[in-house]
């Protein structure tokens, strides 16, 4: 667990340094452009490559916490320059990262654990990240990443958008608007050779249909949401906004440390009870961050920041995920998907209890040293239950982009 990352991944700003670099070198090919603006006035950028009229859109840094797609978004851009076929009627477009001000709070640019990485670790509550916020706020509250977002595809029409999304722990998964004919395959290739486990029963695609494992296909719209209690719903997220233009969105998750758990289709023999248990353990560990942030409160008078609106929003969701948890049965039997589950409640409380954490170190309060232990305690259960092993960064972005290159090349032949 204490194995060092082969490689850094960058900052918003070395991205774009970067990515100014290849447009500079191709300047007949490339060019890197603004398109919008963050609510704290951080620039978005878009890198495009070629001109052609089927476009396809891929999109780093939706999520503060999930760094690896900023590495692949920029290996993408050097492959579809050296690798001419690539370009052949496609062109393709980066936008570097959704959420500039959600990168800056997030502080592990080289994880050597998983309690490493929840020190400095941050993830916006619901209504501020740009993808989820269409799916909880009215159109007249959207923020300008998600506008500056749609913006971007409302101009390109892209016959496929890719965003590009990384789990702490566990395996990799493709969650797809629309089917991808072909796409499992390559896909689960790409995996096997990188020794990187394929999560089956991915709790983020709870009774989704798979057009192959660890492929999932949203359902139609009448289908009812695994967790009922849950505000955000995918089909009302910007995933969705291609469907005007005909196109589809694949979003790609590549995990930062494996966990073979999360690969196992054999059925669980009885995944009620185990889900159950992961229940009350979820309700148990979220309560122990709610007594110290209860007890913080009239120290914190005034403070309303991104990190402690974060924590009080994952706080929130608890006592509705732990009902739906106990009461809807199982979508799915497997030992994978239990395993999904289990980690997916881990992650709630510790979440919470680290960005609390950083709230509470930056008033100099005592309280943090007691959620200090918590995630350092939760974060070493974490990695020994599932068994946790470092993906090298390479292994992670090279996963990431063939899957990527197969969808962009799988999904054109259907466009066409």
């Amino acid at each position: 667990m204490s194995v060092l990352p082969e490689l850094r991944y960058p900052t918003v700003a070395e991205q774009v340094c970067a990515a100014r670099a290849l447009a500079a070198h191709r300047p007949g090919v490339c060019t890197l452009r603004q398109v919008g603006l963050s609510r704290a006035g951080r620039p978005l950028h878009l890198l495009s490559v070629g001109r052609a009229r089927h476009a396809v859109l891929v999109v780093a840094g939706a999520h503060a916490n999930e760094p690896t797609g900023s590495c692949t978004l920029l290996a993408l851009a050097r492959r579809v320059l050296e690798q001419r076929e690539l370009c052949d009627g496609i062109s393709w477009h980066f936008l570097l990262c959704a959420d500039p001000d959600g990168a800056s709070l997030h502080v592990t640019p080289a994880p050597r654990s998983l309690f490493d990485y929840h020190l400095g670790f941050f993830r916006p509550a619901g209504p501020e990240q740009p993808e989820w916020a269409p799916s909880v706020l009215p159109p007249d509250r959207l923020p300008p990443e998600t506008r500056a977002l749609t913006g971007v595809i409302d101009e390109l029409r892209p016959y496929l958008q890719v965003t590009l999304h990384g789990t702490d722990l566990g395996g990799s998964w493709v969650q797809l608007t629309k089917d991808v004919p072909g796409l499992a395959e390559p896909f689960a290739k790409s995996a096997a050779e990188l020794h990187i486990p394929v999560e089956t029963g991915a709790s983020d695609a709870a009774g989704w249909p798979a057009s192959g494992p660890g492929v999932h296909v949203m359902p139609a719209p009448e289908a009812g949401p695994a967790y009922p209690s849950l505000p955000d719903d995918a089909r009302h997220s910007t995933w969705y906004h291609a469907h005007r233009y005909g196109g589809l969105t694949a979003v790609v998750e590549v995990p930062m440390w494996a966990s073979d758990l999360v690969d196992d289709p054999a059925p669980h023999p009885a995944p009620a009870a185990a889900i159950g248990r992961v229940a009350r353990r979820l309700q148990r560990d979220a309560l122990e961050v709610t007594r110290v942030l209860d007890a913080a409160l009239p120290r914190l008078a005034g403070l309303d920041g991104p990190l402690l609106r974060a924590a009080r929003w994952g706080l929130e969701l608890v006592p509705g995920l732990a009902d739906d948890l106990m009461r809807t049965p199982p979508a799915d039997g497997t030992r994978a998907y239990v395993g999904s589950v289990d980690a997916f409640a881990r992650r709630v409380p510790l979440r919470a209890a680290a960005m609390l954490r950083r709230v509470l170190r930056g008033t100099d309060d005592r309280a943090a040293e007691r959620l200090e232990e918590l995630v350092a305690t939760w974060s070493d259960a974490f990695a020994e239950r599932f068994r946790a092993r470092w993906v090298p960064l390479e292994h992670q972005v090279e996963h990431q982009s063939r899957t990527v290159v197969a969808a962009a090349l799988h999904a054109r032949e259907g466009a066409s």
